[in-house]
């Protein structure tokens, strides 16, 4: 990753493990109702669970926050080359 780049500030917040809001996001790659993979400047953020929704989505502020029963957060330190969900969808 090239270090010049300018970084968004990554922030997670829960609450319950109902909520959750993510900060530094800059992309989503996908999401159902069981997983859903966002990008970060720090690597790819999975979060798995049921009855998961996306509640706001704001990619040029870096921020996404969802709802659901959510079980666990897991991160990948490297990112796939492709472009993601909505980067494809808002060409």
């Amino acid at each position: 990753m090239d270090e010049k780049k300018l970084k968004m500030p990554h922030n997670l917040v829960m609450e319950d493990r109902k909520v959750l809001s993510i900060t530094g996001v800059s992309d989503v790659d996908s999401f159902d109702e069981s997983t859903i993979i966002v990008f970060t400047d720090i690597g790819e953020l999975t979060v798995r669970g049921s009855d998961l929704h996306i509640r706001n989505l704001n990619i040029e502020a870096g921020e996404v926050s969802l709802e659901g029963k959510i079980s666990s957060l897991t991160y990948a330190d490297t990112m796939p080359k492709q472009a993601g969900f909505f980067s494809r969808v808002f060409r």
